[in-house]
């Protein structure tokens, strides 16, 4: 046992004015005496030094050079025989134990030297309760450290709380409703399908897409979740909670902070916790709009939130890779799991082909982020949270596979019985080909895919669409799938044909609908996955179409101007040929009138298609007319009444003739005499 300190040399009394100074002289000698005599080595005192100052901050003007350095000689016991010097600890555990009695103080909030002083106290108390020395033996120690422990687990959650950075909501949110304004809500395919409502709106989902994908700005943005100026703060924090074994409480107050951070993180964001149940009773608009938050959540997420967290791990939980790892991997599990429960919960849904591209998304965003998340998790537990985030991404693949199934269904089993009054463009038409120009947006996604499914989509597309071989083996998955499916629309449409009583309307019924398709292959993706040849093979069936409407129109119409021989005579001949020249005229007249009124009102959509069609009828019917008016005209204009049989110049007709196709009543005037 060290002897007790010399007692201090005795001084004269001061004069009055002189009192402030030697005071001060006196409070330092005496410490440095305390010290002198106290300290059994150099770090010794230095710990005394340090901790003394905590109480008067004059004190820390005290030099260490009571003691020489320890030679090169000498070993550590030599120069520095009793390391747990209980008087170090008696100043550590005063000042532990003097912050104890003031709860609601906080220390980190106190001057920048009172929380380094406190932590040196923290220091001493546990490496003397390590050392196992007297003050350990008797339980001193562990108190010192239990107390102090309490007390760091609230300056950390303190301190976390007070300096966390908020997510920019306003900001998020007006990134976020632009997205939206932009996306593929404004397609046709974004609302389910009603075959018996036109579908005006004629998108590109091309341009509507790489609009919607162009970025969102906070993705790749990188957040400081935790103030900088706190991180010191809270890593020093971390490292003596850990040295003193107290790392499982460092845990639980860390993660437990930060697991609700990101929760309200991901409350901004839209990505609300919902049940499966919750989810399959939703109504589509809903379910669209969450799909979509959630698509843009899940990259902000990662991006963003994700990536911050792992820094801030790293910085504060440098003491201990174990310990960072854990962390992050429970600071992050609430997050996660309602990332992928969402998503589970869309995979499961009801099938129903409007959401095929909206699930194409959530899988691409997923799909994108997966391996940024393998950088982020390590160990076991990250093991776990890939393996978990590439089930829900296989699953969301089995609903885009299983709705586009069901979509073909659709287009097999859909049998609206009302017609297109004027032979126009049927909506199905344009909700599918609308539909199909969107997946091809999607084509490397799809082709990986539908990639296992080629072999039977090749066998369906040879029976359904009658390809030849070599082209359908030239196809892409995804090439197979639009074939097979486009099949089903062209005999459905084919099947929608046959409810008009007109043969001719059928004609003009089926050249507009396979125009539009061809139209919307050519002007998108899908022609370039289609090929020439599928679109060739299409623009042959347009002119097979036209042969047949116009023979099926205006066959009849041209037999009543065919030359039967007739010829100028005399006697009874004359009169019979007049005659039956008459009633050809009138025959003419009347069947041309009866398909002008009609197919006036008959619509072709195309312009072009739509000339086509009034060059053709008038290559075949005014050459006709002409001849046969010049030929026989004179055996019918010989009396008051032949304006009655011949009630149309060439030029009338062609007027007349230029009136069809439009949709509307025409406007020509209908017995005008030459």
């Amino acid at each position: 046992m060290s002897a007790p300190p010399p007692p201090l040399p005795e001084e004269p009394v001061p004069a009055d004015g002189a009192v402030a100074v030697i005071g001060n002289d006196k409070v330092l000698a005496a410490a440095q005496h305390i010290v002198k005599s106290l300290a059994t080595s150099k770090n010794a005192a230095d710990d005394m030094i340090r901790i003394l100052s905590g109480f008067d901050h004059r004190l820390s003007t005290i030099t260490s050079d009571l003691f020489p350095s320890p030679s090169p000689s000498q070993s550590p016991s030599e120069a520095d025989p009793d390391p747990s010097d209980l008087a170090a600890f008696d100043a550590a555990e005063q000042l532990i134990h003097l912050w104890d009695t003031t709860p609601e103080a906080l220390v980190f909030e106190a001057p920048e030297d009172d929380a380094a002083h406190y932590l040196a106290a923290v220091d001493v108390a546990v490496d003397h309760l390590a050392a196992g020395g007297p003050a350990a033996a008797s339980g001193r120690a562990g108190v010192a450290v239990q107390l102090a422990m309490a007390r760091l687990e609230d300056e950390l959650r303190h301190l976390m709380l007070r300096h966390a950075v908020p997510l920019d909501a306003s900001g998020l949110y007006c990134s976020l409703r632009r997205l939206s304004l932009e996306s593929m809500d404004d397609l046709d395919t974004s609302s389910e399908f009603d075959p018996a409502t036109p579908h005006s709106q004629e998108g590109g989902p091309d341009t509507a897409r790489s609009a919607s994908i162009a970025g969102n700005p906070f993705d790749d943005q990188l957040f400081d979740l935790v103030r900088p100026d706190a991180v010191d703060e809270l890593r020093a924090i971390a490292e003596r909670m850990s040295r003193a074994g107290y790392a499982s409480e460092l845990v639980q107050v860390y993660c437990g902070i930060r697991r609700d951070l990101l929760d309200e993180c991901l409350s901004v964001l839209g990505v609300e916790r919902l049940s499966i149940d919750e989810v399959q009773r939703a109504e589509w608009k809903q379910l669209n709009d969450k799909m979509k938050k959630w698509v843009h959540g899940v990259k902000t997420v990662v991006r963003s939130l994700l990536t911050g967290e792992r820094r801030l791990c790293d910085q504060v939980l440098a003491v201990s890779d174990e310990l960072r790892d854990e962390c992050f991997v429970e600071s992050t599990k609430v997050c996660i799991m309602q990332i992928l429960n969402f998503g589970d919960a869309v995979a499961v849904c009801p099938r129903s082909p409007e959401k095929v591209s909206r699930i194409l998304d959530m899988y691409e965003a997923l799909a994108e982020v997966i391996p940024e998340l393998k950088e982020l998790f390590f160990g076991t537990p990250g093991d776990d949270v890939i393996y978990d985030l590439e089930g829900v991404l296989g699953r969301l693949g089995d609903a885009v596979k299983g709705n586009l199934l069901e979509f073909g269904k659709v287009l097999q089993q859909e049998s609206s019985r009302r017609p297109m009054v004027a032979g126009e463009i049927h909506p199905i038409t344009r909700y599918v080909m609308n539909y199909l120009r969107l997946l091809v947006v999607y084509s490397d996604t799809l082709d990986k895919l539908l990639d296992g499914d080629a072999a039977g989509d090749t066998d369906a597309s040879r029976r359904d669409a009658d390809e030849d071989e070599e082209y359908l083996q030239s196809l892409t998955p995804l090439g197979h799938r639009l074939v097979k499916l486009m099949s089903y629309l062209e005999a459905n449409l084919e099947e929608k044909s046959k409810l008009y009583e007109d043969g001719a309307l059928q004609c003009i019924f089926s050249m507009n609908n396979t125009l539009y398709i061809v139209q919307k292959v050519k002007d998108s993706e899908l022609g370039r996955i289609l090929g020439d040849h599928w679109t060739r093979r299409r623009r042959g069936k347009i002119r097979q179409s036209s042969k047949s409407y116009l023979r099926i129109s205006w066959t009849k119409v041209l037999s009543y101007l065919k030359d039967d021989g007739h010829s100028g005579g005399s006697g009874n001949s004359l009169g019979n040929s007049s005659s039956r020249i008459k009633e050809k005229f009138k025959n003419f007249n009347f069947s041309f009138e009866e398909i002008y009124r009609s197919q006036t009102l008959w619509k072709v959509t195309d312009p072009q298609l739509r000339e086509e069609l009034k060059i053709s009828i008038s290559e075949n019917v005014i050459p006709a007319y002409r001849a046969f008016v010049g030929r026989y005209g004179s055996l019918v204009d010989n009396g008051r009444s032949s304006g009655k049989y011949i009630k149309y110049t060439a030029e009338d007709l062609e007027n007349q003739l230029s009136d069809l196709f439009e949709g509307s009543l025409g406007s020509a005037n209908h017995s005008r005499r030459r």
